[in-house]
Protein backbone atom coordinates (compact mmCIF):
# COMPACT_ATOMS: atom_id res chain seq x y z
CA UNK A 1 0.00 0.00 0.00
CA UNK A 2 1.54 2.91 -1.33
CA UNK A 3 2.09 5.88 1.72
CA UNK A 4 2.30 9.69 0.98
CA UNK A 5 5.58 11.30 2.17
CA UNK A 6 5.93 14.40 4.30
CA UNK A 7 6.54 17.83 3.74
CA UNK A 8 10.08 16.88 5.44
CA UNK A 9 10.58 14.11 3.35
CA UNK A 10 9.73 16.39 0.16
CA UNK A 11 12.60 19.18 1.14
CA UNK A 12 15.06 16.32 1.92
CA UNK A 13 14.80 14.49 -1.37
CA UNK A 14 14.92 18.26 -2.68
CA UNK A 15 18.15 19.03 -0.77
CA UNK A 16 19.44 16.07 -2.12
CA UNK A 17 19.23 16.14 -5.87
CA UNK A 18 19.01 20.43 -6.79
CA UNK A 19 18.99 19.55 -10.41
CA UNK A 20 16.24 17.43 -11.02
CA UNK A 21 14.09 20.48 -8.47
CA UNK A 22 15.51 23.30 -9.77
CA UNK A 23 14.62 26.18 -7.14
CA UNK A 24 12.24 28.70 -8.72
CA UNK A 25 14.78 31.84 -8.17
CA UNK A 26 17.10 29.57 -10.99
CA UNK A 27 13.90 29.33 -13.55
CA UNK A 28 13.04 32.80 -13.40
CA UNK A 29 16.17 33.89 -13.62
CA UNK A 30 16.72 31.36 -17.10
CA UNK A 31 13.50 32.38 -18.71
CA UNK A 32 13.36 36.37 -17.73
CA UNK A 33 15.52 37.28 -21.21
CA UNK A 34 13.51 35.60 -22.93
CA UNK A 35 10.41 37.25 -21.19
CA UNK A 36 11.92 40.56 -21.78
CA UNK A 37 12.92 40.06 -24.78
CA UNK A 38 9.25 39.46 -26.35
CA UNK A 39 7.98 42.29 -24.69
CA UNK A 40 10.74 44.54 -26.32
CA UNK A 41 9.49 42.58 -29.65
CA UNK A 42 5.58 43.29 -28.78
CA UNK A 43 7.34 47.26 -27.61
CA UNK A 44 9.21 47.94 -30.99
CA UNK A 45 6.12 46.82 -33.52
CA UNK A 46 4.92 49.87 -32.49
CA UNK A 47 6.76 52.07 -34.12
CA UNK A 48 6.34 50.29 -37.55
CA UNK A 49 3.29 51.51 -39.35
CA UNK A 50 2.55 48.57 -41.42
CA UNK A 51 -0.80 50.08 -42.57
CA UNK A 52 0.92 51.81 -44.47
CA UNK A 53 2.22 48.71 -46.89
CA UNK A 54 -1.13 47.99 -47.71
CA UNK A 55 -1.95 52.06 -48.57
CA UNK A 56 1.22 51.74 -50.50
CA UNK A 57 0.26 48.60 -52.55
CA UNK A 58 -1.22 50.69 -55.48
CA UNK A 59 2.73 52.42 -55.78
CA UNK A 60 4.90 49.45 -55.20
CA UNK A 61 2.86 47.92 -58.42
CA UNK A 62 3.18 50.77 -60.69
CA UNK A 63 6.85 51.23 -59.65
CA UNK A 64 7.83 47.15 -60.46
CA UNK A 65 6.04 47.49 -63.57
CA UNK A 66 8.11 50.40 -64.65
CA UNK A 67 10.96 48.44 -63.73
CA UNK A 68 10.31 45.42 -65.30
CA UNK A 69 9.15 47.50 -68.57
CA UNK A 70 12.23 48.79 -70.67
CA UNK A 71 11.18 51.93 -73.02
CA UNK A 72 13.50 53.49 -75.20
CA UNK A 73 16.63 51.33 -74.93
CA UNK A 74 18.17 52.67 -78.26
CA UNK A 75 18.42 56.03 -76.62
CA UNK A 76 19.96 55.30 -73.52
CA UNK A 77 23.37 56.43 -72.40
CA UNK A 78 25.54 52.94 -72.30
CA UNK A 79 28.68 54.61 -72.85
CA UNK A 80 28.34 56.34 -69.26
CA UNK A 81 26.72 53.89 -67.52
CA UNK A 82 29.55 50.77 -68.46
CA UNK A 83 32.16 54.13 -68.04
CA UNK A 84 30.27 54.42 -64.30
CA UNK A 85 30.79 50.65 -63.63
CA UNK A 86 34.17 50.42 -64.56
CA UNK A 87 34.87 52.88 -62.50
CA UNK A 88 33.23 51.40 -59.56
CA UNK A 89 35.20 48.25 -59.60
CA UNK A 90 38.44 50.78 -60.19
CA UNK A 91 37.26 52.69 -56.87
CA UNK A 92 36.86 49.35 -55.06
CA UNK A 93 40.08 47.56 -55.92
CA UNK A 94 42.40 50.79 -55.26
CA UNK A 95 40.93 51.40 -51.96
CA UNK A 96 41.25 47.60 -50.85
CA UNK A 97 44.52 47.44 -52.46
CA UNK A 98 45.66 50.76 -50.23
CA UNK A 99 43.65 49.36 -47.77
CA UNK A 100 45.44 46.03 -47.68
CA UNK A 101 49.36 47.03 -48.04
CA UNK A 102 48.50 49.41 -44.58
CA UNK A 103 46.83 46.72 -43.32
CA UNK A 104 49.96 44.66 -43.72
CA UNK A 105 51.55 47.12 -41.43
CA UNK A 106 49.40 48.13 -38.84
CA UNK A 107 48.28 44.07 -38.53
CA UNK A 108 51.40 43.81 -37.04
CA UNK A 109 51.66 46.77 -35.00
CA UNK A 110 48.18 45.25 -33.38
CA UNK A 111 49.41 41.95 -32.52
CA UNK A 112 50.32 40.99 -29.10
CA UNK A 113 52.71 38.64 -29.58
CA UNK A 114 54.47 41.10 -32.11
CA UNK A 115 54.51 44.62 -29.79
CA UNK A 116 54.92 43.22 -26.11
CA UNK A 117 54.15 46.70 -24.95
CA UNK A 118 50.50 47.00 -24.19
CA UNK A 119 50.63 50.62 -24.67
CA UNK A 120 51.70 51.47 -28.47
CA UNK A 121 49.46 48.18 -29.58
CA UNK A 122 46.24 49.30 -27.74
CA UNK A 123 46.57 52.97 -29.00
CA UNK A 124 46.73 51.14 -32.52
CA UNK A 125 43.95 49.23 -32.24
CA UNK A 126 41.80 51.99 -30.94
CA UNK A 127 42.70 54.06 -33.85
CA UNK A 128 41.37 51.15 -35.84
CA UNK A 129 38.27 50.95 -33.74
CA UNK A 130 37.19 54.37 -35.25
CA UNK A 131 38.23 53.55 -38.33
CA UNK A 132 35.46 50.75 -38.91
CA UNK A 133 33.17 51.80 -36.13
CA UNK A 134 32.18 54.96 -38.24
CA UNK A 135 30.04 53.34 -41.15
CA UNK A 136 31.47 53.57 -45.05
CA UNK A 137 29.04 55.77 -46.11
CA UNK A 138 29.75 58.51 -43.36
CA UNK A 139 33.24 58.29 -44.24
CA UNK A 140 32.39 59.29 -48.11
CA UNK A 141 30.38 62.09 -47.05
CA UNK A 142 33.58 63.63 -44.80
CA UNK A 143 35.72 62.91 -47.90
CA UNK A 144 33.31 64.20 -50.41
CA UNK A 145 33.23 67.71 -48.37
CA UNK A 146 37.36 67.15 -47.78
CA UNK A 147 38.76 66.49 -51.42
CA UNK A 148 35.27 67.30 -53.87
CA UNK A 149 33.28 65.19 -55.48
CA UNK A 150 34.32 62.05 -57.23
CA UNK A 151 36.06 58.75 -57.50
CA UNK A 152 38.86 59.59 -55.03
CA UNK A 153 36.86 60.35 -51.85
CA UNK A 154 35.10 57.09 -52.83
CA UNK A 155 38.88 55.77 -52.48
CA UNK A 156 39.18 57.21 -49.11
CA UNK A 157 36.40 55.64 -47.95
CA UNK A 158 36.87 52.45 -48.70
CA UNK A 159 40.55 52.95 -47.78
CA UNK A 160 39.79 54.11 -44.09
CA UNK A 161 37.40 51.73 -43.53
CA UNK A 162 39.13 48.43 -44.91
CA UNK A 163 41.89 49.26 -43.24
CA UNK A 164 40.24 49.26 -39.78
CA UNK A 165 39.03 45.93 -40.32
CA UNK A 166 41.85 44.40 -42.72
CA UNK A 167 44.00 45.03 -39.97
CA UNK A 168 42.47 43.67 -36.98
CA UNK A 169 41.99 40.51 -39.30
CA UNK A 170 45.54 40.22 -39.99
CA UNK A 171 46.51 40.72 -36.27
CA UNK A 172 44.44 38.20 -35.58
CA UNK A 173 45.99 35.69 -37.89
CA UNK A 174 49.30 37.20 -36.63
CA UNK A 175 48.42 36.08 -33.28
CA UNK A 176 47.45 32.36 -34.53
CA UNK A 177 50.77 31.47 -35.87
CA UNK A 178 52.82 28.63 -34.65
CA UNK A 179 55.20 29.99 -32.25
CA UNK A 180 57.75 27.04 -32.51
CA UNK A 181 58.66 28.14 -36.40
CA UNK A 182 58.91 31.66 -35.19
CA UNK A 183 61.56 30.57 -32.52
CA UNK A 184 63.32 28.31 -35.01
CA UNK A 185 64.09 31.50 -36.52
CA UNK A 186 64.59 33.37 -33.84
CA UNK A 187 67.23 30.74 -32.75
CA UNK A 188 69.44 31.10 -35.87
CA UNK A 189 69.63 34.62 -34.80
CA UNK A 190 67.99 36.14 -37.37
CA UNK A 191 67.00 40.27 -36.48
CA UNK A 192 63.09 41.32 -36.44
CA UNK A 193 62.71 42.25 -40.08
CA UNK A 194 63.31 38.33 -40.95
CA UNK A 195 61.56 36.81 -38.64
CA UNK A 196 58.67 38.59 -39.71
CA UNK A 197 59.87 38.22 -43.41
CA UNK A 198 60.07 34.40 -42.87
CA UNK A 199 58.49 32.87 -39.43
CA UNK A 200 55.22 35.39 -39.76
CA UNK A 201 54.64 35.54 -43.61
CA UNK A 202 54.72 32.54 -45.36
CA UNK A 203 51.86 31.60 -42.46
CA UNK A 204 49.56 34.38 -42.16
CA UNK A 205 50.18 35.04 -46.59
CA UNK A 206 47.39 32.80 -47.57
CA UNK A 207 45.28 34.10 -44.80
CA UNK A 208 45.56 37.71 -45.94
CA UNK A 209 45.12 37.21 -49.38
CA UNK A 210 41.94 35.55 -49.32
CA UNK A 211 40.65 38.45 -46.93
CA UNK A 212 41.83 40.80 -49.10
CA UNK A 213 40.30 39.65 -52.22
CA UNK A 214 36.70 38.96 -50.13
CA UNK A 215 37.02 42.59 -49.68
CA UNK A 216 37.70 43.36 -52.07
CA UNK A 217 34.00 41.66 -53.81
CA UNK A 218 32.57 43.80 -50.97
CA UNK A 219 33.64 46.73 -51.77
CA UNK A 220 32.12 46.58 -55.33
CA UNK A 221 28.81 46.34 -53.69
CA UNK A 222 29.89 49.35 -51.47
CA UNK A 223 31.52 51.85 -54.09
CA UNK A 224 27.85 51.70 -55.68
CA UNK A 225 26.57 52.74 -52.80
CA UNK A 226 29.24 55.47 -52.41
CA UNK A 227 28.10 56.85 -55.62
CA UNK A 228 25.06 58.06 -54.40
CA UNK A 229 26.68 60.75 -51.92
CA UNK A 230 28.59 62.24 -54.47
CA UNK A 231 31.49 59.61 -54.35
CA UNK A 232 32.12 58.66 -58.02
CA UNK A 233 31.16 55.38 -59.82
CA UNK A 234 28.00 53.68 -60.95
CA UNK A 235 25.96 55.29 -58.18
CA UNK A 236 25.71 58.69 -59.40
CA UNK A 237 24.05 57.32 -62.49
CA UNK A 238 21.87 55.30 -60.21
CA UNK A 239 20.78 58.31 -58.08
CA UNK A 240 19.94 60.56 -61.10
CA UNK A 241 18.04 58.01 -63.11
CA UNK A 242 15.84 57.54 -59.51
CA UNK A 243 15.48 61.26 -59.53
CA UNK A 244 14.38 61.11 -63.28
CA UNK A 245 12.03 58.29 -62.45
CA UNK A 246 14.13 56.09 -64.91
CA UNK A 247 13.48 53.15 -62.76
CA UNK A 248 13.94 50.73 -66.13
CA UNK A 249 17.65 52.35 -66.50
CA UNK A 250 17.87 51.57 -62.45
CA UNK A 251 16.69 48.40 -63.12
CA UNK A 252 19.47 47.81 -66.24
CA UNK A 253 22.08 49.38 -63.94
CA UNK A 254 21.33 47.00 -60.75
CA UNK A 255 21.75 44.33 -63.30
CA UNK A 256 24.64 44.67 -64.80
CA UNK A 257 26.59 45.53 -61.64
CA UNK A 258 24.88 42.54 -60.20
CA UNK A 259 26.38 40.77 -63.08
CA UNK A 260 30.13 42.42 -62.52
CA UNK A 261 30.19 41.09 -58.87
CA UNK A 262 29.53 37.52 -60.11
CA UNK A 263 32.04 37.43 -62.08
CA UNK A 264 34.22 38.94 -59.34
CA UNK A 265 33.01 36.48 -57.08
CA UNK A 266 34.26 33.84 -59.58
CA UNK A 267 37.42 35.32 -60.74
CA UNK A 268 38.54 35.82 -57.48
CA UNK A 269 37.27 31.96 -56.19
CA UNK A 270 39.83 30.90 -58.72
CA UNK A 271 42.42 33.02 -57.76
CA UNK A 272 42.23 31.78 -54.28
CA UNK A 273 42.20 27.86 -55.26
CA UNK A 274 45.26 28.69 -57.62
CA UNK A 275 47.31 30.72 -55.15
CA UNK A 276 46.17 29.28 -52.16
CA UNK A 277 44.65 25.64 -52.95
CA UNK A 278 41.48 24.43 -52.04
Amino acid sequence: MATSLTQEQIEAVRAAHPGVFPARSRALVRWAPWGIAAIYLVWSLWFFEFGKLFEASDRVLRLLSAIVTWKDMETWNYAGIYSGILETVAMAFLGTFLASLGALLVGFLAAKNVIRLAAPRHAVRRVLDVFRGVDQLVWALVFVRAVGLGPLAGVLAIFISDLGTLSKLYSEAIENVDKKEIEGIRATGAGPIKVIRYGYLPQVAPVFLSQSLYFFESATRSATILGVVGAGGIGMIIIERFRATLYDQVAFVVLNVLIVVAIIDWLSGRLRSTLIGR
